[in-house]
């Protein structure tokens, strides 16, 4: 029973890999990823006090989740 399992487990995990090689390779996306980086690099030129400013405070806020005091 526990063979079947972990087969199970395998092959379902084996189609998840596949299924993501698939979206990585896609044109389409990569394409769109592209365009999101240089709208971001000319957003981050045209603004750049604003966004070091907007990194620190999403950097502080996720820190601040993510620490824990007792």
């Amino acid at each position: 029973m526990n063979e079947e399992i972990i087969q199970n487990l395998n092959e379902r995990l084996d189609s998840a890999i596949d299924r993501s090689r698939e979206i990585l390779e896609d044109e389409d996306l990569q394409v769109r990823l592209a365009e999101i980086q240089e709208r971001a690099e000319t957003l981050v030129r045209r603004h750049p006090i604003k966004s070091v400013a907007a990194g620190l405070a999403v950097g502080f806020i996720v820190a601040k989740i993510f620490t824990h005091q007792d």
